[in-house]
């Protein structure tokens, strides 16, 4: 048997190996929770497995068989109550709590969904309409109530119309008009749990607003724009043409080299000025964290606002201890989570503002 440190880590090991889906945060909960109880007494030690890495109830037959070949226990938890197919008698005063699947799923870490389940999260994702935030713009245009800027020009044209007596002033008022979106999508081999999904997010940004108001790019090894990959409108089909355009999909990853490649071909000559800009990565980077600091900081200097989206945020017990997470966290206006589609909602909504 490993090391008492190291046994988390094996035995986590050894359940996906057997197919069981563990998500990042399962496993730390589950760390912590044997730090607590031990590795003494067989039955806490169970038990707390069964609690922290069992999400379904057809997982838990896979769970024992591997808890009783790692820990060499066979025997099993106490035996449930017989199920007679009837539902319990309601006890005076309780109420009936009923749950939704859809809504169990929205709030599942995508890591831990099975293959079904990633098809509908897919599905519910397709559907999000990401608004656009809007800005003021230079123009103006004419002002029909309330106050505003005199319009001279039109005061006198209506003026002529009763005799040079000016019955009611123009004035004007600043449009309104979407400010551009751009996504960098972190493609690496540390974020395919989550990358297909976030394509899709990005796939349903640029479907729900007009052309040139959204850009997509894939960050890995080398920066790819994917904009016109997604533009489809069937989600399946831009999703395969962005994977394909991507070389490095699943690759490695330099977020530094990246987005400062971005900065210098895309960003400064003015795709990102007053844009809002999301990042969607990890944090994981093999580059120098010092250039990924230097370069988010450019690109902070002619955005309007910088959204990082780490899908690890939600992970029990996580901090920004990533060297590149860590150096570029006080230089970006938002740090949000996006593990599950909640979290993907809560982001288009936070983009519309």
């Amino acid at each position: 048997m490993p090391e008492p440190v190291e046994i988390p880590v094996a035995f986590v090991q050894a359940l996906r190996q057997a197919g069981l889906a563990v998500p990042t945060d399962a496993a730390l909960t589950y760390a912590q929770a044997l730090a607590e109880v031990g590795l003494d007494r067989p039955a806490r030690v169970y038990w707390s497995g069964r609690a922290t890495l069992v999400r379904r109830p057809e997982d838990v037959v896979v769970h024992d068989q591997v808890f009783a070949a790692f820990f060499g226990h066979p025997e099993g938890p106490a035996p449930s109550p017989p199920d007679d197919g009837q539902d319990p008698p309601l006890i005076e005063g309780a109420y009936t709590v009923r749950w939704s699947p859809t809504e169990v799923l929205r709030h599942k870490d995508l890591a831990a969904c099975t293959p079904d389940e990633m098809d509908e999260a897919h599905r519910l994702i397709s559907t999000m309409r990401v608004k656009a935030a809007m800005r003021r713009s230079r123009r103006r245009r004419a002002n029909r109530h309330g106050r505003g800027r005199p319009d001279l020009r039109l005061t006198l044209q209506r003026a002529l119309r009763t005799g040079g007596e000016v019955v009611r002033p123009a004035t004007t008022r600043p449009r309104q008009r979407p400010r551009r979106l751009v996504l960098l999508v972190d493609v690496s081999g540390s974020m395919e749990p989550y990358a297909r999904a976030l394509t899709r997010f990005a796939h349903a940004a640029v479907a729900a607003r007009r052309r040139g108001q959204v850009e997509i790019f894939a960050l890995g090894t080398r920066v790819t724009r994917i904009t016109r990959e997604l533009s489809t409108h069937d989600p399946d089909r831009a999703l395969a043409q962005a994977s394909t355009a991507v070389v490095d999909w699943a690759g490695g990853t330099r977020l530094g080299e990246g987005i400062g490649r971005f900065n210098d071909r895309w960003a400064v000559r003015g795709l990102a000025r007053g844009a809002l800009v999301v990042i969607l990565s990890d944090g994981w980077d093999r580059g120098d964290p010092e250039q990924l600091a230097v370069e988010v900081a450019r690109l902070g200097r002619v955005a309007h606002r910088i959204i990082w989206v780490n899908p690890l945020k939600a992970s029990a017990g996580y901090a920004p201890l990533v060297r590149g997470m860590a150096a570029a966290l006080p230089l970006v206006d938002d740090f949000v989570e996006g593990h599950s589609v909640a979290s993907l909602e809560a982001l288009a909504e936070l983009v519309s503002r």
